[in-house]
């Protein structure tokens, strides 16, 4: 274990975990919807995530603004634009995933097990479409020339910390859709159906609220909570491939089981949880260790903690 190194660069290490923790928390609340709603793992929403990158990095090529590298107006015109796209891919993916793969087996009351093996089977029918009729099974991203995007360049520093300019952006756009989502959930007409749902299926439909549209409005949210992940993971990382979403999923179902699977807030804070764990750990111990770290916290708050910091237990029936 190197403190030493730790000890100096532990504020700058701090931020970057809270940076993609963020990431992982976006990816987390597609996953704590829809379990919240349903009862069940969606694990075709790692590649709802992929499908958000990819859009991310086609809008950005067809503006010519994978080399942009300037931050100012135009920059914010660019994310905003690639932001559409990437969330509006991923929208798309999610609510046609819910209309083929898990409301034909609602409607006829289909086992859990029917359940896990569609969205398995959706997830690497995903990959596969794309890695051989679209994209390939070649890593996409940066161009050889140049900058990818934004510069990674220091805008200021606090407590010794290296804050980048896309580390602002990546936090201050995945609190901002954290926080509107909560929001959303909490005050709206919509929102309050989807709570309904969520704590009792059976009492909120026979309070005539619409279960078919509100599970179609979880699987639209978590999709574009993943699409505005996917531009974020982008932008960091630079690059994206066909099976991108596999480790980032596991990671931020991690984060979702951690915080509470089936809460919003446990989402959030289970995926920068899991961002400052993976990258402080990383730097402790070495950072192959890092996802052997993350799966060890995985198995033991499912042995130990099985409801997660903020779950609450599953209503029991008679």
């Amino acid at each position: 274990m190197d403190f030493s190194s730790l000890y100096h660069s532990f504020w700058t290490f701090t931020v970057t975990g809270l940076a993609n923790g963020s990431i992982y928390a976006l990816v987390a609340l597609g996953y704590t919807l829809v379990y919240g709603v349903l009862r069940l793992i969606n694990f075709a929403h790692s590649e709802v995530f992929m499908i958000g990158t990819l859009a991310a990095l086609v809008s950005l090529r067809w503006m010519g603004a994978d080399n942009y590298g300037q931050v100012g107006l135009m920059l914010v015109v660019v994310l905003v634009v690639a932001f559409a796209f990437s969330m509006g891919a991923s929208a798309i993916t999610a609510v046609i995933l819910e209309r083929i793969a898990y409301r034909p087996l609602r409607r006829r009351n289909a086992p859990r097990l029917a359940f896990l093996i569609s969205a398995i089977g959706m997830s690497l029918f995903l990959q596969e479409l794309v890695a051989v009729d679209l994209f390939g099974h070649t890593v996409l991203g940066r161009t050889p020339s140049g900058t990818f995007v934004i510069e990674k360049t220091t805008l200021f520093h606090i407590f010794d910390a290296n804050i980048r300019v896309d580390q602002i952006i990546v936090l201050t756009a995945a609190i901002g859709m954290m926080v509107a989502l909560d929001q959303f959930v909490r005050r709206t007409r919509l929102g309050r159906g989807v709570r309904a749902v969520s704590q009792d299926m059976e009492t909120a439909q026979l309070m005539g609220v619409n279960i078919d549209r509100v599970i179609l409005l979880t699987f639209l949210l978590g999709g574009l909570m993943a699409g505005g992940a996917g531009l974020l993971y982008l932008i960091t990382l630079e690059r994206t491939v066909f099976n991108v979403g596999f480790f980032i999923g596991i990671k931020a179902f991690t984060a979702a089981v951690l915080g509470g699977i089936g809460s919003i807030p446990g989402a959030m804070v289970g995926g920068l949880l899991i961002g400052l764990i993976e990258t402080l750990g990383g730097q402790l111990i070495a950072v192959r260790w890092t996802d052997v770290i993350i799966f060890s916290i995985l198995v033991l708050v499912l042995v130990f903690v099985p409801t997660g910091l903020f779950g609450r237990a599953a209503p029991t029936k008679s």
